[in-house]
């Protein structure tokens, strides 16, 4: 995964975005990561798989009584 300051993601906006639509691009301030940008396309697998597994475990607790 790519990294970026703040500022420099500030400063290269445009770049930011190319990054991230081809990998996640973790933002970092005083040298922490706080953020990650990524492709919409990658957010919404995330939240498909997310909401797939969320369905599952529904259905598994009805199952095990």
């Amino acid at each position: 995964m790519k990294s970026l300051s703040a500022r420099e993601a500030k400063n290269e906006f445009g770049r930011l975005i190319d990054l991230a639509r081809a990998e996640p691009v973790t933002i970092e301030k005083h040298g922490r990561p706080v953020v990650v940008v990524m492709s919409v396309e990658e957010y919404e697998r995330l939240t498909v798989a997310d909401s797939v597994r969320r369905a599952g475990e529904e259905t598994g607790k009805g199952e095990r009584q």
